[in-house]
This record gives structure tokens, C-alpha cells and sequence, in this order.
């Protein structure tokens, strides 16, 4: 492309207002060795190896229809999610990043994250992928414990996992791990403030750290419902996120997302798009997207099956199965229910912009009075840690 064209392109680009939240790109990998029992994501095991060479074909071309609804963008970030990435050959990454570069343009400072698994990570593996162009990667470790790792369903034990991070520590600068917590009746406050000064002990800059929930449609919700499966009630899980809170504030890791902590400047790039409502192209099997495009803010999903995916992109080009056009209210609400999770806030300007009303400053003013919301810099609200723990309902009681 010239830069004349690649200029014509940006110029044409739909003013938004969420736009300087920046512009990402989401790839799907929806193959796991297996399903754990807490997991909703779009996940698939398969018994044969899935055939790559034909899924790069496919992301290919379904890149190049998500660059043909939104061009002239810059790519902030790209994250390959799943599923399991980490078991993606290192080429298959390196081919769907090229194809992205060809497409639209890269920032020279673009965050490349990539997901793996304990039980997928070798060195090997881990030094293809930083070849291929992966500056960041987030591990599943989910616990250190090797009784409760088994009764996630992991499969990997708590010696493999902290052999992970530093094999990802020797590779990457930048990296992550998730933990679950809340997770069994037996973790103890005391226990878990060990888990998780052992954690930090063995970060480097970003933890994910999630209370378990029970998600439709898993094996631990037929569990639950069964009487098999008992977890921390809301008191309790609200006492084991305080000290999650304050922990690792004491560490330098304070709190950015409801469940995301991070030393200043090394939050998720990636999910700060999300969480600030910019665009993002969703690419692969059950992945999802928001692009602004002539017609308005899309929200658009894909096939969820791989087989159906990958099929239907042969035949027609892309596999949505979704791409409707958001209206002002539903982008109101969007913009409230991701930005209220992230400690800055939202900008009530951007608010009246994307939903075309104010929020009622009496609502507003009833929610500061209970403890729930404050002001911060800027102008703009946030939820305080006490509105946190009931942010479905504050973001309902806003959006009304």
C-alpha cells in the first residue's frame, strides 16, 4: 500500500467517541488437551491434531474481511486467546501476525500477548513464539496447590507451573499468570495469603487474580446444582478479596481491573481497549468483536464450532453469525458495565456521547453518598472498592 492510499484510508476512518481507547485485534484458538470443569470459553478437544496449515488459510481470509469493514485502523494490540494458543506450531503465529501487518498498520510499540498453559509450555515452544513476533504472554496457573489444582481439573501440577513462569520469565519481559481464588471452603484466609505472597514472589509485573464463579453449562454448575460442590458464600469471598487487595498494594501490584493487578505502565494494553470501549476485530471460532463501522458500532461474533468455523470461511470468506448494530442505549450500557470495572473510571462526556443522555446526577449523588461510587481527576467516576463488590447492580441502578 502507498503511503497516499494508506493516508485516504485513515482519513476515512468513523469518529467515535472512544477512539483514542485504541484499535485491537482478538484471535481465537479454540483447542484445548482438555476441558476444565469451571470453563465456559469457547474450548474443544480434539482427538487429532487440527490441520494448522488450513486454519492459517482461514484466519487469513477472515482477517482480511475484518480489514475490509474497519481499514485504515493501527493496531495497538493483538491477543491469540482460547482455548490453548500455547498449542499453536510457532509459524501458525508468525502467519496470522503477518497477515495482520498486511492488512492494516502495526504500531511500532504494538503488544503481542499470547496465552499458555503449564502443561504446553517448553522452552522450545516459548522461543518460536518470541521469534514470531509474541512480546507478552499470560500463563494459566490458576492455583499452587496441587490438591486444588486436581480439583480444577488442571493438569499440571504447582512445580510445573512455577517451571512455566521461568521458562516465560527467560523469554519474555513482560509476562503474566492467573490465579482462582474463593475456589474450595477450605481456603483460609491464611492460606490464600501465602498462595499469593508465593505468587508475587514469582511475578514480574501483572497478576490476574479471580474469585470462582460458577458459569451455566460447566461441569461444576451440574456439580453445584447437584450438591457436589461447595465454594466460599459472598462473605467470605469478599474477605479473601480484601486481602487480595491489599497484599498485593503492599507488593507495588495495586489493582487497575476488578480482578487485575499491575506495577504503573505494565497493565494489559489489550484489555484496557475492551475495558475502555475502542474497537476490536474478533478473529477465529466463537470470538467476539466491536467495530465501528459506516453503518455504526457493531457487535459481531463468530461461528463457535471449529469444523462449522472453518468451513464456512472457505466458502464465504469470514463465519459470522452475529454483526448487529448497537444503539445508543446499548452502547451506554456497554461503556458502563466495562469501564466501571477499571479503578480510573468512566468519563460521563463519553457517556452522553455514545448512549445520547446524561446519567441522572441525582442517581449519581445517592450512589457517592452510600460509599459506592467517587469522583476522580478529570471528571470522571469510579466504583470504590465497596461499590466493586456489587458492581452488577450499581451498573443496572446507573444504566436505568
Amino acid at each position: 500500500m502507498t503511503a497516499l492510499a494508506a493516508f485516504a484510508e485513515r482519513s476515512t476512518v468513523p469518529e467515535h467517541p472512544t477512539s483514542d481507547a485504541g484499535f485491537a485485534v482478538y484471535v481465537h484458538w479454540p483447542f484445548c488437551l482438555a476441558k476444565c470443569p469451571y470453563c465456559d470459553f469457547n474450548s474443544h478437544v480434539r482427538l487429532q491434531q487440527p490441520d494448522q496449515a488450513r486454519y492459517i488459510a482461514a484466519f487469513r481470509r477472515e482477517i482480511a474481511h475484518r480489514a475490509q469493514l474497519a481499514p485504515g485502523r493501527t493496531v495497538s494490540s493483538i491477543f491469540f486467546g482460547g482455548g490453548t494458543p500455547s498449542l499453536m506450531e510457532g509459524r501458525t503465529v508468525g502467519a496470522i501476525l503477518d497477515a495482520i501487518g498486511e492488512h492494516w498498520a502495526v504500531a511500532p510499540d504494538v503488544e503481542v500477548s499470547l496465552e499458555a498453559n503449564p502443561t504446553s509450555v517448553e522452552a522450545g515452544r516459548f522461543r518460536d513464539f518470541r521469534s514470531a513476533g509474541v512480546n507478552r504472554v499470560s500463563l494459566g496457573v490458576q492455583a499452587l496447590n496441587d490438591t486444588d489444582l486436581k480439583a480444577l481439573g488442571r493438569m499440571h501440577s504447582t512445580q510445573e507451573a512455577l517451571d512455566a513462569v521461568a521458562i516465560a520469565r527467560k523469554y519474555f519481559e513482560r509476562y503474566s499468570f492467573d490465579l482462582i481464588y474463593a475456589r474450595s471452603v477450605g481456603q483460609t484466609p491464611a492460606l490464600w495469603r501465602a498462595e499469593l505472597e508465593l505468587a508475587i514472589s514469582h511475578a514480574a509485573e501483572h497478576l490476574s487474580l479471580y474469585q470462582l464463579t460458577i458459569e451455566p453449562d460447566t461441569a461444576f454448575e451440574r456439580l453445584f446444582k447437584a450438591g457436589k460442590l461447595a465454594i466460599p458464600d459472598h462473605e467470605a469471598g469478599a474477605v479473601l478479596y480484601e486481602i487480595t487487595q491489599e497484599i498485593t498494594a503492599r507488593h507495588g501490584l495495586p489493582v487497575y481491573e476488578i480482578s487485575n493487578h499491575a506495577r504503573p505502565g505494565a497493565e494489559c494494553r489489550h484489555n484496557l481497549v475492551y475495558w475502555r470501549y475502542g474497537e476490536y476485530a474478533g478473529i477465529g471460532p466463537g470470538a467476539h468483536g466491536r467495530l465501528v463501522t459506516t453503518e455504526g458500532r457493531m457487535a459481531q461474533s463468530t461461528e463457535k464450532r471449529p469444523e462449522t468455523w472453518l468451513a464456512r470461511v472457505e466458502a464465504e470468506g469470514h463465519a459470522l453469525v452475529e454483526d448487529e448494530r448497537l444503539n445508543a442505549e446499548a452502547q451506554g450500557d456497554e461503556y458502563l458495565l466495562m469501564g466501571l470495572r477499571l479503578v480510573e473510571g468512566i468519563d460521563p462526556v463519553k457517556f452522553r456521547a455514545l448512549s445520547g443522555r446524561k446519567l441522572d446526577s441525582s442517581r449519581v449523588d445517592s450512589l457517592i453518598g452510600e460509599g459506592l461510587l467517587t469522583h476522580k481527576p478529570g471528571g470522571k467516576l469510579a466504583c470504590t472498592p465497596d461499590g466493586a463488590l456489587v458492581l452488577d447492580a450499581l451498573v443496572a441502578d446507573l444504566a436505568a
